[in-house]
């Protein structure tokens, strides 16, 4: 995104009274833009295809269309736009689904709203966030199927990845955005995220997030 850029986001919420909360909430802030609404997933969908936005804040529990489905598609469909799911809801499978779906946030309604806005910038710098307790569930996931440590070439599953994807790889699962990532590589950020793509696909994840689990997974004791 350049510098100065508003950040352009989608709200998909089927409540129309949260919605409007959203709204208005948002429109306070001078670097963020409300480009379109939609009441169910079906919908937030068709606008991300319409305004490809750069930033998704969408529900799970919603008609027509479940937010986790309406992730997978808007993720395929819409490659520069980023889901942050925000909802009621924190069960584990509800958690792992979202993130497996491709959104790079998680976070509960009840979050403040300093911290709504503090991940819809970090998630647009290329960030991923999760709330506490979703961050806690993450763990106790990586704990119970944990496995041997096997090197990332020794993964017949895998493709290998050269040093510099290695690299890269290393610093996205310490939680770094492109522009951090670029800095300390001394690379262009455009570089990073064409880095960032082809390691997506030879793990064959969704999303940053995605990947960091899969990493993770693989080198657990």
């Amino acid at each position: 995104m350049a510098p100065g850029q508003r950040i352009r986001i989608l709200i998909a919420e089927d409540q129309p009274m949260i919605r409007r909360a959203f709204a208005s909430m948002l429109a306070l802030e001078s670097d963020l833009e409300i480009v379109a609404q939609a009441a169910d997933g079906a919908e937030a969908v068709q606008e991300a295809r319409r305004w490809q936005p750069d930033i998704v804040l969408m529900d799970i529990q919603m008609p027509r269309l479940n937010g986790i489905a309406a992730t997978r598609q808007i993720v395929r469909d819409c490659p520069d736009a980023q889901v942050i799911i925000l909802t009621t809801f924190d069960t584990d499978e509800l958690i792992f689904d979202a993130i497996c779906a491709g959104a790079q946030a998680y976070l509960l309604k009840d979050a403040e709203e300093e911290e709504i806005l503090e991940t819809i910038r970090a998630v647009s710098r290329g960030h991923s966030r999760l709330a506490p307790n979703v961050a806690r569930k993450l763990l106790d996931e990586f704990r119970r199927v944990r496995r041997p440590a096997a090197p990332l070439d020794d993964d017949l599953d895998q493709e290998a990845l050269t040093d510099r994807e290695n690299d890269i790889l290393q610093l996205i699962v310490a939680g770094k955005g492109n522009k951090e990532i670029a800095a300390q590589l001394k690379l262009a950020e455009g570089t990073v995220k064409n880095y960032v793509s082809r390691i997506l696909e030879k793990h064959n994840a969704r999303s940053r997030t995605e990947l960091a689990v899969k990493t993770l997974n693989r080198r657990a004791e």
